[in-house]
């Protein structure tokens, strides 16, 4: 139980000391991402890209934030696990009420997952809209250019 365990250590600092009750909230956020109980035996080097991505949407569940910032997410994952990642982070945040600042460069992505949009050229925000607005805009915009 300790290899994976020793990696979730986020709970110490919320002041939960007492061992087994960090392990029955670890183990309740690993389901709520999907891995399994018997995951926890398994070193990190063990775990596939997108099982890896869930174990660190799990740690940063685990504090119970109500804001996450996701900096290109799933940008080192394939097409299909992209996908799955997305649909958690979409389910997590309906779910716990999570407002997630998603950061991308993939507007493909940015137009599945967002809501809002704001364009940033030299640390500036040069842009911020409703993504199907801003989407729309970007093709009429992009059409004149031809």
């Amino acid at each position: 139980m300790s290899k994976l365990l020793a990696h979730l250590k986020g709970l110490i600092c919320q002041g939960i000391k007492d061992k087994n009750q960090r392990k029955v909230q670890v183990l309740e956020m690993i389901k709520l991402v999907g891995l399994q109980e018997s995951d926890l035996a398994r070193y990190p080097h063990e775990f596939s890209g997108g099982q890896k991505q869930r174990i660190v949407i799990a740690r940063a569940l685990i504090v119970k934030p109500t804001l996450i910032i996701a900096d290109e997410p799933v940008s080192a994952l394939d097409v299909s696990i992209q996908a799955q990642i997305l649909n958690l982070l979409n389910e997590l945040k309906e779910k716990l009420k999570l407002t997630i600042v998603f950061i991308s460069h993939d507007l493909s992505i940015v137009k599945y997952f967002c809501d809002r949009c704001a364009v940033m050229y030299h640390g500036n925000v040069v842009e911020m809209a409703n993504v199907k607005e801003f989407l729309s805009f970007l093709n009429i915009n992009i059409l004149k250019l031809y």
